[in-house]
C-alpha cells in the first residue's frame, strides 16, 4: 500500500488514473445514450445519424479529456509535435485529404445515407460515411439495369475532389427516361397516339403531381429553366419507320419498374388494336443479281 501511495505522488501517475477514470466514464456514458437512442427513435435514417453523432462524441470527449489532464506535458512539447507533425501530416496527406472529404460531406450537402451516387466511376446506394471513407451498396455493372449486384464497395471521401460527385437523389429525386417505339408506316398514327397516350396515363396518373412541389424549390434553388413535367410524346421518321419516343419522370429508385409496365401497357395495347398499329421491325431484302 505504500509503494502505491508513493506512486501516486508523482504528478504523472495522478494524470493516468484521472485519464482511465475519465475514459472510463466517458464510454459508460456514450453505452447509455448508445442503449437509448436505439430505443427512443424508430426511424431508420434518424437513428443511424443519431448513432453517428453518439460516435463522434465519444472521440472528441476523449480527446479533450486528455488534453485536459495532460495540457502541461503538451505545451512542452509543442515544437517537437511541430516538426514531427509536419512529417506526418505530409505521409499522411491521403488520410488527411479523406477527412476533409468527410467534413465536405457533412457540412457541404453533396450527399447522405440513402442517396443514389455516382463517384469514381462506381454507382451505387450509399449505406454508411466514415470518417475515411463511403460505403456504397453498388447498383449496375454486370446487372442491367439500376439493380443491385450485391457488392459493397468502399471509396475513400478524398475522391470527392478529384471525381465528379452525381446524385441521382439529392434535391429532386426524379429522372426523366425514355421508350422508344419503332411502328411500321401503314399504321393508323391517330390510334398510336391514342394508345400512347391511354397507356401513359394509366401507369404514369398522378406522377406529375408528386414531382412538381420538388421541382419548383429546385428551380426557387439553382437558375434553372422549367420543364416539362408530364409525359410528353414525340415523333420523328426515317427510311424505315416511324419512332415515337415517350419521355416522363420517374423516381430514381422506380425507372426499372415503371419501364417495365409501360412496357407492358403499350405492347398490350398495340396487340389489341386488331393490326391498326404494328411494331416495325428491321428486315433485309435479298436480291439475286442474274449474270
Amino acid at each position: 500500500m505504500n509503494d502505491i501511495a508513493q506512486l501516486f505522488e508523482y504528478p504523472i501517475a495522478k494524470q493516468i488514473l484521472i485519464a482511465s477514470i475519465g475514459i472510463l466514464l466517458i464510454l459508460i456514458l456514450v453505452q447509455i445514450i448508445r442503449s437509448a437512442v436505439k430505443k427512443s427513435i424508430t426511424n431508420q435514417s434518424s437513428k443511424y445519424h443519431a448513432l453517428k453523432f453518439v460516435g463522434f462524441f465519444r472521440y472528441v470527449a476523449i480527446i479533450l479529456l486528455l488534453l485536459f489532464v495532460f495540457i502541461e506535458k503538451v505545451s512542452g512539447l509543442a515544437v517537437s509535435l511541430g516538426v514531427v507533425g509536419a512529417a506526418i501530416a505530409f505521409s499522411l496527406q491521403e488520410v488527411i485529404t479523406s477527412i476533409a472529404g468527410w467534413l465536405a460531406i457533412t457540412f457541404g450537402n453533396f450527399y447522405k445515407t440513402g442517396d443514389r451516387i455516382k463517384i469514381g466511376g462506381i454507382k451505387g446506394d450509399v449505406i454508411d460515411i466514415s470518417l475515411l471513407r463511403t460505403t456504397l451498396f453498388e447498383v449496375g455493372d454486370w446487372v442491367n439495369g439500376d439493380l443491385y449486384n450485391g457488392r459493397v464497395v468502399r471509396i475513400a471521401n478524398s475522391f470527392l475532389f478529384k471525381d465528379p460527385v452525381f446524385n441521382y437523389s439529392g434535391d429532386f429525386p426524379f429522372l426523366w427516361d425514355e421508350i422508344q417505339l419503332p411502328i411500321r408506316f401503314e399504321s393508323d398514327r391517330v390510334k398510336t397516339k391514342a394508345i400512347i397516350k391511354q397507356a401513359t396515363q394509366n401507369i404514369l396518373k398522378d406522377h406529375a403531381k408528386e414531382f412538381m412541389p420538388k421541382w419548383e424549390n429546385l428551380v426557387e434553388k439553382y437558375l434553372l429553366y422549367n420543364a416539362e413535367i408530364e409525359p410528353v410524346v414525340t415523333m420523328q421518321f426515317d427510311e424505315n419507320w416511324i419512332t415515337y419516343t415517350i419521355r416522363y419522370v420517374v423516381e430514381f429508385n422506380q425507372r426499372r419498374s415503371v419501364k417495365n409496365k409501360l412496357s407492358e401497357a403499350l405492347l398490350s395495347s398495340i396487340e389489341q388494336s386488331q393490326g391498326q398499329v404494328r411494331i416495325a421491325t428491321a428486315s433485309q431484302e435479298v436480291t439475286l443479281i442474274k449474270p
